[in-house]
């Protein structure tokens, strides 16, 4: 059996690269940990740390196709990130200019949740601590 240790990143493929990575860093927070056009691919990569921690690579490729349905698609669903106060970040998110669902109780934690997307309609779950 391998032994992971942990996830290391997640990589997401944007359409519109400085919308995408104004929203990752000025909404949902992330710092730029660097920050790389590659010419040949004409393409940047945009590493994003939360926390100190490394956690999404961000990327632009000229004329990627866009997502097919959301959220149930083969492959990455949703990413997931944890808070304290759901209710407190959905206002927040509010005031950002991102729209949330309507919060939730999950069935099996009794913890809220909702969903937002990202600029490329990928979703991300918010989940309370």
């Amino acid at each position: 059996m391998v032994r992971l240790k942990r996830l290391h990143h997640v990589a997401i493929i944007c359409g519109d690269y400085e919308k995408s990575k104004a929203f990752y860093t000025n909404v949902l927070g992330f710092e730029i940990k660097n920050e790389v056009y590659r010419q040949e691919r004409q393409s940047y990569k945009l590493d994003l740390s939360l926390n100190g921690e490394y956690f999404i690579e961000l990327f632009s490729f000229p004329n990627p196709p866009e997502r097919l349905t959301r959220p149930e698609a083969t492959g990455l669903r949703h990413i997931a990130f944890e808070v304290d106060d759901v209710e407190e970040c959905v206002q927040q998110l509010k005031n950002s200019g991102v729209n949330a669902e309507p919060v939730r109780i999950d069935e099996f934690t009794d913890k809220k949740f909702t969903f937002i997307s990202d600029p490329d309609n990928l979703p991300i779950e918010i989940y309370e601590r």
